[in-house]
This record gives C-alpha cells, structure tokens and sequence, in this order.
C-alpha cells in the first residue's frame, strides 16, 4: 500500500514538475488571455480560446463554486465520468463517483464552511483534453475531526486559506475520467493548529 502510495505520489510531483517546466511566469497580458473566475461573477471569455476548452473550464468553475461548495452531489455527474479515478495528494485514488463522493464529504464534518471562492488561474490543452484549475480551499476547523483510525481531533476555531490545484483529463463525452488534487497536507494541519 506505501509502495503505492509512493509512486502515485512520484507521478503526480513528475507530471506537476513535467507542466511547470513549460510555463512561463505569469504576466498582465497573460492574465487577460486566461482571466482568473470568481463564485459569483460571469464566468470570464479569453479570446481566441477553442470553444470546447472554455465550456470544460465554465464546467469546472461550476464544480468547484457551486456542485463541491455547496455539497451538491446529485450534480457531480455533469463534470465526473461514472467511473472516474481521482488522485489525492496523500497518494492514494478513489475509482467512481461514490468513493470520491465519500473524500469529499468528510471536509464538511469538521469544516462546516469548506468553499472554494475563486480560481485565479484556469487554462488548458487546445483540444480541451487536459485542464488546470487553481483556487483556495478556505474554511473554519469548528466541528471535532474523526479521523479513520478513531483518533478525534478537537476543533480549534482556526481558519484555513489553502492552496490547491487540480489537472482534470476529459473524456470524449465531456466529463473527466481522472482527476489529480494537489494540496498541501501539513500545510493544512498546521493552519488549522493541529501540526507542528
């Protein structure tokens, strides 16, 4: 299971390293051909953006701002294929909608204010087969937090404000069939006051 961990893991720092290697520092003008979106506002056209691409990214907008912020799990089906695999950033993956339902959900059991507000940065492949999105997971550790070995961690009334990205692959159907999170763990833990 570590060993697997470990190379999933491997994967997604090489595919993460692989992407940055060809990105150049991001500029004003760049900023205008791939504007950023926010819950709440239109979302954002780029010139000169294939079509295709803009609605994958409109669709992942809506994912993040409203199907995730607002538990809206019915509706995970319009962005997720049926049988899709998801990446977490401790490694291990989750295969179908029900499983990666279940990851999610736990957020909300000691965070009842988990969001995601905005994705300053939001582009993608030409032939829409790939997406990048990058936002914030924001919210307030208020609720104890039962972790799977039975430890329960007292909430501490901390927020947290953390940075997270995600490359999608969409099928031919228009719904992502793998899906890659990265997030900082320990980062998260100590925000919320419980790592070191």
């Amino acid at each position: 299971m570590l060993q697997s961990h470990t190379l999933a893991r491997a994967v997604g720092i090489g595919l993460t390293s692989a992407c940055l290697l060809f990105v150049k520092p991001l500029t004003a003008a760049d900023q205008e051909r791939w504007p950023g979106s926010k819950v709440g506002e239109p979302t954002p056209k780029a010139e000169g953006m294939p079509p295709e691409l803009a609605k994958r990214l409109a669709n992942f907008d809506d994912l993040d701002f409203h199907v995730y912020t607002g538990q809206q799990w019915e509706d995970l089906h319009k962005s997720h294929a049926k049988d899709i695999v998801v990446h977490y950033p401790d490694g291990h993956t989750t295969k179908g909608i029900p499983d990666h339902i279940k990851e999610l959900e736990f957020l909300w059991t000691f965070a009842p204010d988990n969001r995601i507000t905005e994705h300053p940065v939001r582009f993608g492949t030409a032939d829409a087969e790939w997406t990048a999105v990058m936002g914030s997971l924001d919210g307030t550790f208020t609720k104890p937090m039962a972790l799977a070995n039975g430890t329960v961690i007292p909430p501490t009334h901390k927020t947290y404000h953390l940075p997270m990205a995600t490359l999608g692959h969409w099928n031919k159907e228009g719904t992502m069939d793998e899906e890659y999170l990265f997030w900082d763990n320990a980062a998260f833990m100590t925000q919320i006051g419980v790592g070191k």
